[in-house]
């Protein structure tokens, strides 16, 4: 038996391994002004990394269920013409790589669309380095719930003890905290260390690149000693 057998870093990935969540900001932004309920950028902001049913909930207190709608599909067409714009942050598949070769299991564990994340993993290239992924279709609702979390563990065939969740927004670690789940946060998404650290991540970093070069001193290292594969 491997360490890939029985431990696992699970990974968002919009603000987390890729530099999506300001095209997400301004996608919604127009979208809620087109659907005729104008929302603040900064309030979509801190809704991001919510599950979309719940980010349009809280940020449309009384709207309709047309406008809701109207505003769900404006952001998904104006999102994907933003795709050219999408970009892996700094390390992010230098940081999958260095998991791979612990050999710990590397999942995706997001709740994009499914449209989207066919996006996002175009944009990450890391195929050869992935186990398992996770989506939106998977969850009813998902963070800052752990439903997602506990789908993206059962399919790596892990307890929460042997993974650990590396996230952007507080809903990633309220969530992986609610699962059971050690979390590390990153900055990348816009997100301050403080409101991470408060939410529960253990440490945080300035992005996949700072995470990876000092991925010995976190508890991703101890994962591969699960098994003595160090």
């Amino acid at each position: 038996m491997t360490a890939a057998a029985t431990s696992a870093v699970l990974f968002d990935i919009d603000g987390t391994l890729v530099d999506s969540n300001y095209l997400h900001v301004h996608a919604w932004s127009r979208a809620f002004a087109e659907a005729g309920y104008p929302v603040e950028a900064w309030r979509i902001h801190r809704s991001i990394g919510m599950d979309g049913a719940t980010l349009i909930e809280t940020l449309t207190p009384g709207a309709d269920e047309r406008v809701r709608a109207q505003a769900k599909q404006l952001h998904s067409r104006y999102y994907a013409d933003s795709a050219p714009l999408l970009r892996r942050l700094p390390g992010a598949r230098e940081l999958l790589q260095a998991v791979h070769r612990l050999g710990v299991q590397v999942v995706l564990a997001t709740s994009a669309p499914e449209d989207e994340l066919s996006m996002l993993r175009e944009v990450l290239e890391v195929e050869d380095l992935v186990s398992a992924v996770t989506s939106a279709e998977d969850v009813d609702v998902a963070k800052p719930k752990p439903d997602i979390v506990e789908v993206a563990l059962e399919r790596a065939g892990v307890v929460p003890a042997h993974a650990v969740f590396v996230g952007d927004t507080v809903w990633d670690m309220t969530a992986c905290s609610r699962a059971g789940v050690v979390g590390l946060g990153v900055r990348s998404g816009g997100v301050s260390a403080a409101e991470l650290e408060a939410s529960g991540a253990q440490r945080v970093f300035d992005h996949p690149l700072d995470l990876c070069q000092h991925l010995d001193d976190t508890p991703v290292a101890a994962l591969a000693n699960i098994v003595g594969a160090r």
